[in-house]
């Protein structure tokens, strides 16, 4: 029997972020996540789900391009990239993804296999899936502490929301 009275460092806060990389909703959501990011740090990890929606066409594979992006380490700054340009990629689709790799460093040629081949579908269908048993309808819709966010109609004071959120779960771990 273990009976360690000493709390260990607080772990984190979770942020699940459901996020589609052709929607300029999740753009404006960007400016939120990095304020978050400074403000809380390494208190709050954020975590890209996807969910992809019908009304965009290239959401999908955009997807499964931050997943091989992530695999070789350079997941966020992926997803900042292309939510930069989701106007353009709607015109581009694909071969912008590839392009994005490469501006980024990333081994391009892997990604343009990875879109082929379709390494990344289940880690994608996994979030749709999990999105949808939750109530994710649009994106960008946050998950905190078990409470649902969503910011597909007005991201107005979810920012403030989410503070309030992990300041109550940080507390309550001591």
């Amino acid at each position: 029997m273990n009976d360690a009275t000493t709390s260990g460092p607080a772990r984190p806060v979770v942020l699940d972020v459901w996020c589609e990389l052709q929607c300029p909703d999740c753009t404006a959501a960007l400016d939120d996540l990095g304020a978050l990011r400074e403000r809380l740090g390494d208190r709050l990890d954020i975590r890209l789900r996807h969910f992809p929606l019908s009304k965009h066409q290239h959401a999908y594979a955009a997807a499964q391009a931050a997943e091989e992006a992530a695999e070789q380490g350079r997941g966020w700054p992926y997803v900042e990239a292309v939510l930069a340009r989701t106007e353009e990629l709607g015109r581009k689709g694909e071969p912008l993804l590839v392009e994005v790799a490469g501006e980024l460093g990333l081994d391009a040629e892997e990604m343009d296999t990875a879109l082929i081949d379709g390494r990344h579908l289940l880690a994608v269908d996994a979030d749709q899936a999990e999105g949808k048993a939750i109530g994710v309808t649009g994106t960008p819709t946050y998950l905190i502490g078990g409470e649902l966010l969503d910011g597909s109609k007005s991201q107005e004071g979810l920012r403030e929301r989410i503070e309030e959120i992990a300041g109550r779960l940080l507390a309550e771990q001591g």
